[in-house]
């Protein structure tokens, strides 16, 4: 997926270098789409619930990455600056099985683990080569306001008499934390496409149902952008 997005990148960014005049300092509506990847194992904070369950559930926490949509409104602040708001989207589901636990016929007892992300980010950006370049690179960070939903459901083991139930239990909640940001825009007088990675961090609290005390919201977004271009 994400060699066929660069692939179609380079040939929107050649697109635009090719007919494009000089970039103007304009307002810009950028759409995304990418791939989130989540924080591994052995980097998730202290009580992470995917840590926890991996004690007596298999699967793979890398999993939990997947794709990622979103918007943003990018605002110039003169020359070099430039000022964001934006939103973006991920969902995962990942199949679980007990480790050391089958029903009595021999059969997996199973479950699904999801997490969905809704974060809206509020950013800067610092354009070396300023807003009238047409390549313009950029670094920027600032604050992240995520909304989320974590949720386990299928068959539970009773570990007291190891008898198997089924249930759903589901935590949601808004969580704030740091956005670092890198990229390289090519842009024209209406239009601009580029490549962007982003980071994000922020930890949820979950309750005394689950088997951890936290969900890490940590990751990465590598995405393509296009954007449209609005005044002068």
């Amino acid at each position: 997926m994400l060699k066929t997005l660069s692939i179609a990148s380079a040939l929107a960014c050649a697109a635009l270098v090719a007919d494009a005049r000089p970039a103007l300092a304009q307002q810009t509506l950028n759409l995304s789409l990418g791939y989130f990847s989540v924080r591994g194992e052995d980097a998730r904070v202290a009580g992470d619930i995917l840590k926890a369950d991996r004690n007596f559930l298999t699967f793979d926490i890398n999993k939990m990455s997947g794709a990622a949509a979103g918007g943003e409104w990018l605002v110039p602040l003169g020359g070099h600056l430039e000022a964001g708001a934006g939103i973006s989207f991920t969902r995962r589901t990942i199949p679980t099985v007990y480790t050391r636990f089958t029903n009595r016929d021999g059969s997996e007892i199973a479950q699904e683990l999801r997490l969905r992300t809704v974060p809206v980010a509020l950013t800067f950006r610092v354009l070396p080569l300023g807003q009238h370049s047409g390549f313009q690179p950029y670094i920027g960070g600032g604050l992240g306001v995520i909304t989320w939903r974590y949720s386990e459901s299928g068959a539970f083991v009773d570990f007291s008499d190891r008898s198997v139930f089924r249930n759903s239990y589901v935590k949601s909640g808004t969580r704030t934390g740091p956005v670092a940001l890198g990229g390289i825009r090519f842009a024209g007088d209406t239009a601009s496409a580029g490549m962007e990675v982003r980071y994000q961090s922020a930890v949820g609290d979950l309750d005394k149902r689950f088997a951890g005390s936290k969900i890490d919201l940590g990751g990465w977004t590598y995405q393509l952008t296009v954007g449209k271009r609005f005044g002068r």
